[in-house]
Parts: structure tokens; sequence; C-alpha cells
């Protein structure tokens, strides 16, 4: 069986790594630094989308705040 990786996340730092993905609610961690929030439409709401960078390993990620979709939460969008 053959695993894809997305490119982005090969080089996370420890602290990144440990970040539950597509979880609402999840911790960050302390070297996240935000870099600004959107609005955007999902459906028939509108959630918050704030983006962070990790200040250690570049990592970009967005982290959904949307109170209708447990599975909203942290994603990893690339690499600065």
């Amino acid at each position: 069986m053959t695993q894809t990786t997305n490119p982005a996340e090969e080089h996370l730092c420890d602290a990144c790594a440990g970040i539950q993905r597509n979880w609402r609610k999840a911790p960050g961690h302390a070297e996240l630094m935000q870099r600004g929030n959107r609005k955007e439409e999902r459906g028939s709401s509108t959630v918050t989308v704030t983006r962070y960078v990790c200040e250690r390993c570049g990592t970009v990620w967005d982290y959904e705040n949307n109170k209708q979709n447990q599975k909203a939460g942290w994603s990893v969008i690339g690499r600065v």
C-alpha cells in the first residue's frame, strides 16, 4: 500500500506534527502567529477562517471555526 503525503507536511516541527487536524476546538501551539482572518460562506452560514504561520518551521495553517461542523478546525495550507 502506498501512502501519499502532502509535501507541505513533510517538514513539520514536532509542535506542528502534534496538532490534531480537522477537529474543532483542538489546540494549536505557542509558536503559531496569527496572520489574519476572513469570512467564508459554508452552505447557509458564514464561518471565520483564521490564518496562522509557525515561526519554527514555516508551516501555514488555517483554522476554521464552524460551530455546525465538528470536523472543521486545523488544516495545513503550505509553507512560507
